[in-house]
């Protein structure tokens, strides 16, 4: 049986591999020594495999099919959006075909896919954690784009990978890592909302077609949001959210619903779905370990932190 040895769960941003900080008195670099401190950490608890959950910003999903849940069980290849690491990355398909049998039996139908496409949403959080060389199980979460998993299924989710993971016969001892959120506010996905511009609109539906050409054309883009004064962040809920996880009780997360998620975390909040799985898979309170708002001047949605397993 497989042991579950801890969870890291943190920010991720495009800013991070962009507009890395010169030293750690930059914006930022509280954030990055501390995610350092924590990389130490976890190779000296040396694990076998880690479970990489985190979300995709259309690189590889989009609304002609976009499932609320993809595993990756064979082949994974970075993207290399906003200078993430892009090729080939090492899978542990003898965890991840036991993961998904399990799920499968508790009742979780989840797209799989033997060479699945992951961009900075989970592979910045897995390089700065994990370096290169162990093996990871791809667990991509739609928070980009309604309809979203509820809440309250992604927790579900969480507790019953837990014990997939625990009844595994996978030899060896499994980290898990949350990459999202927390609190920023970004524009629209939703095809049916009115005040999507045309072209973004067909980008979300039909990007598949050349996602080369549109990731190209997107990164500007969110680029320019650096100084954004509409991309904000709620540090006050910010802090009322990582409370919640250092009591280890998820209820007054997932009561929110998204539209209250929504309204005090922006858009971007729906990204803390992959917190959840990950606090409900390892069944234990969080330690806070950082907590840094980045200045919105700088990355505009700048939010970094970093939790262990107590």
């Amino acid at each position: 049986m497989s042991e579950i040895i801890g969870l890291v769960a943190m920010s991720h941003a495009p800013f991070a591999t962009m507009l890395p900080p010169a030293d750690a008195s930059a914006p930022g670099g509280r954030f990055l020594a501390d995610a350092a401190r924590v990389a130490a950490a976890v190779a000296r608890l040396a694990p076998d495999a880690v479970v990489v959950i985190g979300p995709d910003h259309f690189h590889a999903n989009f609304y002609d099919v976009l499932p609320p849940f993809i595993l990756g069980v064979e082949a994974a290849e970075g993207f290399g959006d906003f200078g993430s690491r892009s090729g080939p990355l090492p899978v542990a398909a003898g965890l991840a075909w036991p993961i998904r049998d399990a799920l499968a039996g508790a009742g979780f139908d989840l797209a799989l896919s033997y060479a699945l496409t992951v961009d900075h949403g989970v592979v910045q959080s897995y390089d700065i954690v994990c370096g290169d060389g162990i093996p990871l199980v791809p667990l991509v979460v739609n928070t980009a784009a309604p309809p979203l998993p509820s809440m309250e299924r992604c927790a579900a989710l969480g507790a019953a990978l837990g014990a997939a993971i625990r009844d595994s016969a996978f030899p060896g001892r499994v980290l898990l890592i949350a990459s999202g959120g927390l609190s920023h506010w970004l524009p629209s996905n939703d095809p049916r909302d009115s005040s999507l511009a045309a072209e973004r609109r067909a980008s979300v539906i039909h990007g598949r077609k050349d996602v080369r050409a549109v990731a190209a054309a997107r990164e500007p883009a969110v680029r320019a949001m650096g100084g954004d004064p509409n991309a904000r962040v709620n540090r006050e809920w910010d802090g009322w959210f990582l409370k919640q996880l250092t009591g280890g009780d998820l209820t007054a997360i997932t009561e929110l619903g998204d539209a209250g998620l929504e309204e005090n975390a922006g858009r971007g909040g729906h990204e803390i779905r992959t917190w959840l799985i990950g606090l409900a898979a390892v069944a234990a309170p969080l330690l806070w370990t950082s907590y840094e708002p980045v200045p919105e001047w700088i990355t505009g949605m700048g939010i970094g932190t970093t939790f262990e397993v107590s």
